[in-house]
């Protein structure tokens, strides 16, 4: 089998998917600022769809493959790709929402796991890791290191703390398409996969939860949930592999800034 291609960025390219990025971040923290008991999967999908399409940009999820919906809404043991619809948020529950945004002919991607109220001890071990497990990732995005390097460091930082780490779905490339070669396993070894160079994009996204790693796709055909159904965690940032290292093209900021502001909890 032949390997996909993988196309390399220039500085305009990348500079579009940053701009697209903002409004993706902006878009987390408008959801963010609606996210609370009693709201349903639906409203928040409704809340992003309306600012992505304000900001003259389309939700890249929205019929992507026959996808439903502006936002992946993945709730508790639901891993990622979970449909929006009436289910109504309850305390404790924890919640990932995956985005995207086309604008100019290029796609962003970043994920972020909420709480809704208050948490265990347990729950908030398990963002952190996940979280944290990120930028473990991202540390070892630079021309030279190879996808194994990230991959292993997100792999090792989760399973050193007895975390599943799901492996049938991975990150991957991101340009004019929102999947592009190479993938981005969240298990590795060092040296090995593609070499990283200077204008990869690429969409580093953990998948990690509390109990094993395995995981059940449900009837819908998108639906992902942990097997065990333990909680899972899922975070997502699009990167630029630069001249000398890494530049995160998406952001957390606006987001963290709300759930600041709201006093809600975040690790």
């Amino acid at each position: 089998m032949s390997q996909r291609k993988i196309y390399l960025k220039s500085d305009e390219e990348a500079d579009v998917i940053r701009q697209n990025g903002i409004i993706l971040g902006k878009t987390h923290a408008e959801v963010a600022k609606v996210l609370d008991e009693g709201v349903t999967t639906e409203q928040l999908d409704l809340v992003a769809e309306e600012y992505i399409k304000d900001n003259k940009g389309l939700p890249s999820f929205k019929g992507y493959g026959g996808f439903p919906a502006s936002l992946c809404i993945s709730v508790n043991d639901v891993v990622v790709h979970g449909i929006p619809g009436n289910r109504v948020l309850r305390n404790g529950d924890i919640v990932s929402i995956d985005c995207g945004v086309l604008k100019d002919g290029y796609h962003s991607d970043s994920a972020y796991t909420y709480v809704i109220g208050e948490t265990t001890e347990e729950v908030s071990d398990l963002l952190k890791s996940t979280k944290e497990s990120l930028f473990e990732g991202i540390a070892k995005v630079k021309p030279g290191n190879r996808i194994g390097d990230l991959s292993y460091a997100v792999q090792s930082y989760n399973e050193d703390r007895g975390y599943g780490l799901v492996r049938e779905l991975v990150g991957h490339g991101v340009g004019k398409s929102l999947h592009e070669a190479p993938e981005v396993p969240n298990f590795g070894r060092r040296g090995n996969g593609p070499r990283m160079q200077k204008g990869m994009v690429l969409a580093i996204e953990p998948m990690v939860t509390l109990g094993k790693r395995y995981i059940v796709q449900e009837n819908d055909g998108w639906t992902i949930r942990t097997e065990d159904r333990k909680t899972a965690a899922h975070y997502e940032h699009t990167v630029l592999v630069t001249e000398t290292g890494c530049d995160i093209l998406t952001t957390f900021e606006y987001l963290e800034e709300v759930l600041k502001e709201r006093k809600m909890f975040y690790v």
